[in-house]
């Protein structure tokens, strides 16, 4: 993937393609539920971390990490989760007085507090992946790139920031826009015609609803087989013929 093309336009996922967030979600998502749960302990084990990344594929928007969590340290156990995942989600949300617009206020504050208690920890506990940010810094300032991504603005931002990664605010479409992936790569389309986007995500079913968008037929779809995605959708992906990225693809 040659970066000296300047008709080129990168559409990039955050989570997953640009930052290894899993474990900082995790631990901000069993915060977040000490707060809701009472009777879970301050500190995640390890042993449930390391099962939330194994979950992590599945989880679509940070908040439900809360719920993961929950679930978690309930007994649950991670074949179980995958196997009913939307049925255990809402099973849990009809449990509590919660909804969803409260559980993502609720996740977004609790890692502002973490932030501004111990903000070199956080940073550190959402690395980029290797290369990446060697790669995003040497594009050229004449190719646009662009973050879509269901993670809130701030948080982006803060990340690159601490990788010295140059990027304007308005070049990131997060969480806060409301705003669907397919509504973001329309708006680019229409704020550069004359170029070739390339979106690049790491979840099948969000390349899967781009591909389902008649409009966005001209959009090369990319999936980034190093990030938080299963044997079964890689096997999926190359099935369904979307374009499989490994990291090395990506970054020369």
């Amino acid at each position: 993937m040659s970066t000296t093309n300047t008709h080129l336009l990168y559409a990039l996922d955050f989570d997953g393609v640009i930052c290894d967030s899993a474990v900082e979600t995790g631990m901000a998502g069993w915060k977040a539920a000490c707060q809701i749960w009472p009777d879970m302990p301050q500190a995640a084990a390890d042993e449930t971390i390391a099962q939330f990344r194994r979950v992590r594929p599945i989880i679509e928007t940070g908040y439900e990490a809360i719920l993961a969590m929950r679930l978690l340290h309930t007994g649950l156990d991670c074949d179980a989760l995958y196997a009913g995942y939307d049925q255990h989600i809402q099973t849990l949300l009809s449990q509590t007085s919660l909804g969803i617009a409260e559980l993502k206020q609720r996740f977004g504050a609790t890692r502002d507090a973490w932030i501004a208690a111990e903000p070199e920890q956080w940073a550190a506990m959402n690395p980029l992946f290797a290369g990446v940010a060697d790669k995003l810094r040497r594009l050229p300032r004449d190719m646009p790139w662009y973050i879509v991504t269901t993670k809130q603005e701030r948080f982006v931002a803060r990340i690159c920031q601490a990788n010295a990664i140059e990027i304007d605010d308005e070049r990131i479409f997060g969480l806060d826009r409301k705003l669907s992936k397919p509504d973001v790569l329309r708006l680019l389309k229409a704020r550069h015609p004359s170029q070739i986007i390339q979106f690049v995500e790491d979840r099948l079913p969000a390349l899967q609803t781009v591909r389902q968008q008649a409009d966005l037929a001209d959009i090369a779809l990319l999936f980034a087989s190093w990030g938080y995605n299963t044997p079964q959708d890689k096997a999926d992906a190359v099935r369904q013929g979307f374009t499989s990225l490994a990291l090395n693809d990506f970054l020369s």
